[in-house]
């Protein structure tokens, strides 16, 4: 592991803790419902990336499940910055921050009498090395994601609207469970709505490029990511038509180019779909374009960087689960 984790601290409700012993009450309803909200950010040279955007779509978040906001939000952000800087000693000089907010509404209230009365919320707040993260992703900007359909779906947002992003994710886990019987260690999940259009991948949004457009779902059963919102900015600024539209598997298949946004990789580009090459199985020329544009833009190479990381890190991220794989171990 390349950065030294001893010295890391996270910020749980007012106090510092060692990272290895944060953690949350066996009571918290977090815990016993899966009931809590989050977001995660990334710098570019360790400047936060559009921080804010994730704060406001957490208390967003907050107030449809109605949440209690724990601190106006501009303390939230002066918090977060805090963390971060008394986290930098801890961490390699050219790696990027990625913090971590999480909001829960607290334990419930039959639980209360443990804690002397009501606890509140609970808010965490930490960061991380982006380098770990991109350990598992750095070599894919050259092979490109072989996305893959489960039998999983979305969930619809009659259930639960996916854009206030949340901890209730197991059906993402059941996705990547599906995928990872494919033998194919680029194989990313990308799931149908309930109507059989595409929706977006285990933490990622997804885009086509077909005749001269983009294409990208609609906002009715996805998460609106950040970076799916960057990249309609900066595909504009090209001079790249953008549409928000319902498409299927039949779309992607005959589509040009394809690629996933998140916030960790920004792009990263789709070269397959249930093995079949989509245009000419490598990443095409519009979503280079976006990754160059999007590299000028932060100051950062984009794909250089996240080579090194992969360099870096390879061998740890890549020796079990990640957000967007889970191997099936017998």
């Amino acid at each position: 592991m390349s950065t030294n984790p001893s010295g890391r601290t996270v910020w749980i409700n007012g106090k510092y803790v060692p990272e290895h012993e944060a953690g949350v009450s066996i009571f918290d309803s977090a815990l016993m419902y899966g009931d809590m909200i989050f977001e995660m950010a990334r710098s570019f040279n360790r400047i936060p990336f559009r921080l804010r955007e994730h704060l406001d779509r957490l208390y967003r978040s907050a107030k449809l499940f109605r949440i209690q906001e724990p601190m106006p939000v501009d303390d939230l952000e002066k918090v977060v910055h805090e963390v971060i800087e008394k986290n930098r000693p801890f961490m390699d000089e050219d790696d990027e921050d990625r913090p971590i907010i999480n909001l829960s509404r607290g334990p419930l209230s039959i639980y209360w009498p443990i804690f002397g009365g009501p606890p509140g919320p609970t808010l965490i707040v930490g960061t991380f090395p982006l380098s770990l993260t991109m350990g598992a992703l750095g070599y894919l900007y050259e092979n490109g994601v072989h996305a893959v359909v489960p039998s999983q779906r979305a969930l619809p947002a009659e259930l639960i609207d996916p854009k206030a992003k949340n901890r209730s994710r197991l059906h993402y886990m059941v996705a990547n469970l599906q995928v990872g019987q494919v033998d194919d260690p680029n194989s990313w999940a990308l799931l149908l709505d309930t109507d059989g259009f595409v929706t977006e991948g285990t933490g990622a949004n997804f885009f086509i490029v077909t005749g001269g457009e983009l294409w990208t779902p609609e906002p009715r059963n996805i998460l609106v990511g950040v970076s799916r919102n960057y990249t309609i900015e900066l595909a504009k600024k090209l001079g790249i038509p953008v549409r928000e539209k319902n498409f299927g598997v039949y779309e992607v298949i005959q589509a040009d180019e394809a690629f996933y946004t998140s916030t960790p990789f920004s792009v990263l580009p789709c070269t397959k779909i249930d093995g079949i090459d989509i245009g000419t199985g490598l990443c095409g020329p519009v979503t280079q374009r976006v990754i160059d544009a999007w590299s000028e833009s932060v100051g950062v190479d984009i794909v250089a960087q996240a080579k090194r990381f992969a360099d870096r890190n390879a061998a740890v991220a890549q020796s079990g689960p990640t957000p967007y794989r889970m191997e099936n171990r017998k």
